[in-house]
């Protein structure tokens, strides 16, 4: 795509922190660096979203994830856990609109990224969650 920034950072036209790279993926640091080692792993096929994957695609970026994942626990000995997101669409924060995914090293409670769902367990009857989970399957081929 022409004026993605992904993309000119997967063809070299901008520079980037690239921790690994293979024919299907670009891995490099994330610019913001939200803990130390937070790493993004974007197909070099562009793709705006996780919608626009198919089984290949998916197949191939999700297979490397632990590889990736591994070695910053490797670079990190003092890593305590991480985070693996994913943002898709503007509404659930997806800000480059190159599908990519942040492996973000956590070391302490302290360090400054927190995720909090909240306790919706009783939001829904058990009917409109089985209601849901019909909706669902019925779309899943």
């Amino acid at each position: 795509m022409e004026n993605c920034i992904f993309c000119k950072i997967i063809n070299q036209e901008i520079p980037s922190y690239k921790v690994y790279e293979d024919d299907k993926i670009y891995a490099f640091l994330d610019i913001s660096q939200v803990t130390k080692g937070h790493t993004l792993v974007v197909p070099k096929q562009h793709v705006a979203d996780i919608f626009e994957y198919d089984d290949d695609l998916a197949s191939e970026v999700f297979a490397r994830i632990p590889k990736i994942a591994r070695a910053i626990e490797k670079a990190f000995p003092e890593m305590q856990g991480l985070n693996i997101m994913n943002n898709n669409k503007e509404l659930a924060y997806q800000s480059v609109f190159h599908s990519h995914i942040h492996l973000i090293p956590r070391y302490s409670k302290e360090d400054d990224f927190s995720i909090h769902f909240g306790d919706h367990t009783n939001k829904y009857s058990q009917e409109e969650l089985q209601g849901f989970a019909d909706a669902i399957k019925e779309q899943v081929n």
